[in-house]
């Protein structure tokens, strides 16, 4: 029964974060903003609110590995999975501000949150704050980079500027209605099947609740992609990443304080996420083509899928 559970989590989880990117994305159309901060911003935090209620739940139900394994687990499965699905299915070119703002960004967040939790093996309430608010930070320097540079592409997507306040208010409605209850399914789920299966809720949390929490990003990725809106493809796993750190881990280590209580978070999991932040530099800049092809997306998949057997080993 559990299972069952699980999987309509999961269902909720899409249908929800569906719903809310088209909200988000129609109601930054009408307040003008640029598709690069809808990408790394609008739509990244959409697609991230189920990994925050997901988080909070589980820190409220006294699951704290699942609160920060479920981040670490969706900021792998979003580049290592999800991006490199992208990049396998069509070419991803990579504009020059990934390199000057948003990959360095992604990287220092990481490389934050993992220096908090090696310090006393625990993301304290401080701490929290400090990632929130470096959040806010990104936000405010993003904007201000865009209205620099005023990038703007043609897209499918415009049609969403026509949608009325109405109806984004229904989609905000049902979207959250759906994510708010699958993500409570999942998490209960999630640690009923760890007990059955004998393994930890780390492992749970860090493969099927993160890759749950991913399929959000999975699909507003695919259907960027298919609406050849790629830089909103790109930006928005960037700014999910980023997000999920800032906060999601904050909001909820600002609500109580987040014990490290698996020793592998440290010792594994985060330690991959850092690999997968930074391997992306290196996979665009091989032969100064500046774009994510076939054989870059098949690398990616090909490393998450040694990182899942490496899990459950």
């Amino acid at each position: 029964m559990e299972v069952v559970f699980m999987l309509l989590g999961f269902l909720l989880l899409v249908i929800g974060g569906e719903y809310l990117v088209r909200a988000s994305v129609g109601l930054s159309f009408k307040l003008n903003l640029s598709k690069m901060v809808i990408g790394l911003t609008v739509v990244s935090f959409a697609t991230s609110f189920p990994e925050l209620l997901v988080s909070l739940n589980a820190a409220l139900q006294g699951a704290p590995a699942i609160s920060i394994n479920n981040v670490i687990g969706s900021n792998i499965a979003n580049i290592g999975l999800v991006l490199g699905i992208t990049a396998i299915c069509t070419t991803i070119e990579v504009d020059p501000s990934f390199y000057k703002f948003n990959w360095p960004s992604l990287l220092i967040f990481s490389l934050l949150v993992y220096a908090f939790m090696q310090n006393d093996q625990q993301l304290t309430s401080f701490e929290g704050t400090i990632l929130f608010i470096a959040l806010l930070v990104f936000i405010v320097l993003l904007i201000k980079r865009s209205l620099l540079t005023n990038l703007e592409t043609d897209s499918e997507m415009d049609t969403l500027s026509e949608v009325s306040y109405f109806k984004i208010i229904i989609w905000v409605a049902f979207g959250g209605a759906a994510l708010y209850y699958g993500a409570d399914w999942l998490v209960d789920g999630a640690i009923v099947l760890a007990e059955q299966m004998g393994v930890s809720e780390a492992v749970i949390s860090v493969s099927l609740v993160a890759l749950g929490t991913s399929i959000p990003e999975l699909s507003a990725s695919i259907i960027a992609v298919l609406k050849k809106e790629k830089a909103l493809s790109l930006g928005n796993l960037i700014g999910s990443n980023i997000f999920n750190i800032g906060s999601v881990l904050g909001l909820t280590a600002m609500v109580d304080s987040i014990p490290i209580e698996d020793a592998q978070i440290l010792s594994r999991d985060v330690l991959w996420m850092l690999v997968f932040a930074a391997v992306i530099l290196p996979l665009i800049l091989v032969k100064k083509r500046h774009k994510l092809q076939f054989k870059e997306g098949f690398f990616l998949v090909l490393l998450y899928a040694v990182f899942m057997l490496l899990v459950f080993k």
